[in-house]
């Protein structure tokens, strides 16, 4: 069965300081809408989903397993799981991100709960 889902009919969570997003769950992956207030750092983590990190506006720097890429309106980034990545908005931004599996932790709403950060290594 299909669902359908409209972004601008889905409540915005704030589930860390400039991280600001809306959640779609499909039956394997979750989707984020993202919403990036300019000069936020993204701390640097790991998790066993892969995520593909696309662009629609801003501008933005992230470093995944000591490269650094910076993203623009119209890229995508594709992370692997388990990548170290990190990085900061250089302009207010909007990214979907994509997870496979699915983000449990972003599914309850309770955020971003299994994040490994550099601190646990």
């Amino acid at each position: 069965m299909a669902t359908r889902y409209v972004w601008d009919e889905i409540g915005e969570r704030t589930i860390i300081k400039g991280f600001h997003g809306k959640f779609v769950h499909s039956e394997r992956m979750t989707f984020v809408m993202w919403r990036f207030d300019k000069g936020t750092i993204l701390p640097r983590h790991q998790h066993p989903h892969e995520q593909v990190a696309i662009v629609f506006e801003g501008e933005l720097e992230i470093t995944v397993d000591g490269e650094t890429f910076i993203c623009t309106a119209g890229s995508a980034l594709v992370i692997p799981p388990n990548a170290w990545h990190e990085g900061r908005f250089l302009t207010e931004c909007r990214i979907l991100d994509v997870f496979a599996p699915v983000r449990e932790d972003y599914r309850d709403g309770a955020g971003p709960t299994i994040l490994n950060t550099a601190a646990d290594e």
